[in-house]
């Protein structure tokens, strides 16, 4: 027999030991279903108020410029609520939940606005 006819019957002998032709398929296990524990439903968070106090020592134009630019207010929005805090001496900016109120916070400061937070209950 020749070397070609060997591997040829060779191979032919493994499919046919299979019983299944020449191709050998594996199933693969079922897996059982990881059941995941019950869990509530996200809580919202409590809200902030965000508070902006009158100063005298920043212009009208700079206050509302500075709310547009770190809030989502409108310039419209924030003139109303800068004329509010120089009348009455604070104004609600917004209500939002704590860390991000702690961020505006830091921000105004950092422009030289006053702004303070409080828990909104």
């Amino acid at each position: 027999m020749a070397e070609s006819e060997k591997s040829e019957s060779s191979g032919n002998d493994a499919g046919a030991a299979s019983g299944k032709g020449g191709t050998a398929t594996k199933t693969k296990p079922k897996r059982d279903r990881k059941v995941s524990p019950k869990r509530k439903p996200p809580q919202h968070l409590p809200p902030w108020k965000v508070l902006l106090h009158n100063d005298d020592k920043n212009e009208y134009r700079y206050v509302v410029q500075t709310i547009v630019e770190l809030t989502p207010l409108d310039e419209q929005a924030a003139t109303i609520r800068m004329k509010e805090a120089d009348e009455t001496g604070v104004a609600l900016l917004l209500t939002t939940h704590k860390e991000r109120a702690e961020l505006y916070k830091d921000q105004f400061e950092s422009k030289g606005l006053t702004v303070t937070i409080e828990a909104a209950e």
